[in-house]
């Protein structure tokens, strides 16, 4: 098949994709307590439903994206999209919290595009500009999350929780259409059975240490910053008596960490990527430190969501990156190795977050991401093995 180029139209289109449908899976974190008030029903409950979402997420990095491999990526993403749709409106007229709940685990399972996109990119890119192509896709993905948090949590306390989700099924239909023309038809070279795709992932995932690292990497990174965004709305309302719509706008403050991943991925191409991880590492290490103290003071927590966010980026550009420079022909299910550790993390964040809050609140939060953090730069220098500069 012959070599296609990115061209920056098509970078963007996949970078604002990346933003909308990972939405879907974060509009849920600052509607929380007015789910918990419709169904009547616990702090620890509704903290199921984040969870589950994380979890579908997880389980459709194992089972989606490695189909990316074997089939054509244009039909298996807009086939992908009519699942979304289905489960945003189940997930908006859901009568009871059980079936919010599994809608929410079929909007994260479905709603794995991005992992598309971002080896699509990787294997457009010319070498030496796949960090940069990879860190705007990425770019347009963390929006994506920090951003849907400020919309939600602004249509959640004028609008209702239902609406929002009815909103995001309607965006997801108009991009679909939109990618029907936009988007080029990409073949793959896997011609196995899908037993044998499954199986290639778990051969990959014995073979290739440096992919398990990042995966530890990026999983313990992201079990800090899920549990952040999990307790940060009780946070609010418990010590500043403010509802989910300014909650929702720490999502903004830290869209400016997330366009860090542009220059992150920018950087991965000329730095050394240990170096690049150990300080994003610190970085996390020094906003924790931060949200210690931040209990009572907003603008503690606006220092610490800016740099939380600058930090945990920068580590996944850089892990992204590294795995992809090995085995072209197998993008996707490394990166199903990858994403399904970051997620996995993800979900582990969440539920002791939540079980954190509970029992000691912010300063056990603060504490548990400090934990965290901590232990990716153990992992990271005893562990790491040397990596080009550049690619």
């Amino acid at each position: 098949m012959p070599k296609q180029q990115l061209s920056n139209s098509l970078l963007y289109l996949m970078a604002v994709g990346a933003g909308l449908v990972v939405a879907n899976n974060y509009y849920n974190q600052p509607l929380l307590n007015l789910i918990a008030k419709t169904f009547n029903v616990s702090e620890s409950e509704v903290s199921n439903i984040p969870l589950f979402t994380q979890l579908g997420y997880a389980f459709g990095l194992l089972f989606i994206i490695p189909l990316g491999d074997k089939f054509n990526k244009k039909k298996l993403i807009l086939i992908d999209f009519i699942a979304i749709i289905v489960s945003l409106v189940v997930a908006a007229l859901a009568p009871s919290l059980l079936i919010l709940t599994v809608a929410s685990f079929c909007i994260g399972f479905s709603s794995v595009v991005p992992q598309l996109f971002v080896p699509m990119a990787a294997q457009l890119a010319n070498p030496k500009e796949k960090g940069r192509a990879i860190g705007i896709v990425m770019s347009g993905l963390l929006i994506g999350i920090l951003g849907s948090r400020s919309v939600s949590g602004y249509v959640g306390e004028y609008f209702g929780w239902r609406t929002m989700f009815f909103i995001a099924s309607g965006m997801m239909l108009l991009y679909a259409l939109f990618l029907v023309f936009k988007l080029p038809s990409i073949n793959s070279d896997f011609k196995g059975s899908y037993t044998a795709l499954m199986q290639s992932i778990w051969t990959y995932f014995k073979t290739e240490s440096s992919v398990r690292l990042a995966a530890l990497r990026g999983g313990l990174g992201f079990a800090g910053f899920s549990s952040f965004w999990t307790t940060l709305v009780f946070l609010m309302e418990d010590n500043f008596n403010y509802g989910s719509g300014v909650t929702g706008l720490f999502g903004i403050l830290g869209i400016g960490g997330a366009l860090a991943a542009t220059w992150a991925g920018k950087l991965s191409d000329k730095m050394n990527k240990n170096r690049l991880i150990t300080i994003a590492t610190l970085v996390m290490i020094i906003s924790w430190g931060v949200f210690e103290f931040s209990g009572e003071s907003i603008l503690g927590l606006v220092i610490g969501v800016v740099f939380i966010d600058m930090g945990l980026q920068s580590l996944h550009i850089t892990n992204q990156n590294i795995i992809f420079s090995k085995n072209p022909d197998a993008r996707n299910r490394i990166n199903t190795i990858y994403m399904v550790g970051y997620f996995i993390g993800g979900a582990l964040g969440t539920t002791t977050g939540a079980y954190a809050w509970q029992w000691y609140q912010w300063t056990g939060v603060a504490s548990l991401g400090l934990i965290y953090s901590a232990l990716i730069l153990v992992v990271h220098l005893v562990w790491k093995k040397p990596v080009e500069v550049s690619n």
